[in-house]
């Protein structure tokens, strides 16, 4: 059994109301391989997300060329799923829904949208919902391996790195593979391998339960699951002694204030951010200070062209150099 076949099998269908698990089961081996997202609204078609693309199909799992022949999704299948994923206790996830998503065992983020409750200008809660986006993560080994001659130095220290990526394009399921690698070691650039702290504020990176990563990491991770990214970056410096701390979406200022701290200490941060490039994000509040006076050592871009989690360009933030870049073909390690 393929991988996506086992994450289908052991998360994905678990939560699915019974009508959309027949159908998904006689989806083509093809089409499940590549699928990124489930999207269910109600009285709308079921729309499957690829890549670059996205399909409708019937109720005997065929794809369907115009909407008036696809599966419709019921209120009854909305919410048969959506109790799954909450274990019927939506109360028990009233922090995660004020962010818009519930993240699910295996790290799959389900989205969610209905009626939004303001009290002032906060939300309170989400109710009456009517869409749902499940979002499929994967552990791809290897799809970090361009990226690691640039963040490792000399002396078993690691680059300070920032992912930046617009969303859906691969940022966490690299810093995972980053995480493994740093752990596990890379026999190819002579690096045997450092104490690596995870702070995972939404539990996507490591997709912990119980406490414990559901996903292969390396032995050298402690991971901080549902711990807020500030609270627990200053958790792992003095609990921990990590070489390096990984993090993702950062966004907030007191996000920012422990990052700095981490790298005054001497500890290595990668992180990820949403964002097309660094220019982007140079303006935005608390982020641009990071930018400006140059935090990082190596900016990653990410892309979706041709493919989910292409990287576009590595930079060399102290230098403003490119060391690689796909269009250009440039490659130059250091």
């Amino acid at each position: 059994m393929n991988q996506i076949s086992h994450t289908l099998e052991q998360d994905i269908y678990p939560v699915l109301a019974p009508r959309l698990v027949a159908i998904m089961c006689l989806l083509p081996k093809s089409i499940k391989n590549e699928l990124t997202e489930i999207r269910l609204r109600i009285n709308q078609p079921v729309i499957l997300v690829f890549s670059n693309t996205d399909i409708m199909v019937t109720s005997d799992g065929q794809i369907a060329s115009e909407a008036k022949q696809a599966y419709i999704c019921s209120q009854e299948d909305l919410a048969r799923t959506l109790h799954s994923i909450s274990r019927n206790s939506l109360y028990a996830f009233e922090q995660e829904l004020k962010l818009g998503y519930i993240t699910i065992h295996g790290g799959h983020r389900v989205g969610l949208a209905g009626q939004v409750l303001v009290e002032g200008r906060e939300i309170k809660a989400i109710k009456n919902i009517s869409s749902l986006n499940i979002r499929i993560a994967r552990q791809i080994k290897g799809c970090a391996d361009k990226i690691m001659p640039y963040i490792l130095a000399t002396d078993r220290l690691v680059m300070s790195t920032l992912i930046i990526a617009p969303p859906r394009c691969g940022k966490t399921t690299i810093l995972r593979d980053i995480v493994y690698q740093l752990s596990g070691g890379h026999a190819l650039h002579n690096y045997h391998g450092i104490q690596v702290g995870v702070v995972d504020e939404r539990s996507e990176i490591a997709a912990c339960r119980n406490g414990i990563p559901t996903v292969d990491l390396g032995p050298r991770v402690d991971v901080l699951d549902c711990c807020p990214k500030a609270d627990g970056i200053l958790m792992l410096i003095r609990s921990m002694a990590p070489r390096v701390v990984v993090t993702d979406e950062l966004g907030r200022s007191e996000d920012v204030l422990a990052l700095k701290e981490a790298l005054n200490a001497g500890i290595g941060v990668i992180a990820s951010i949403h964002g097309g490039n660094e220019k982007e994000i140079l303006h935005r509040p608390y982020i641009g200070e990071l930018i400006q006076n140059k935090y990082f050592d190596r900016y990653v871009i990410l892309g979706d062209r041709p493919q989910i989690g292409t990287i576009e360009d590595i930079i060399a933030v102290k230098t403003n150099e490119l060391l690689y870049s796909r269009k250009k073909g440039v490659k130059i390690c250091g």
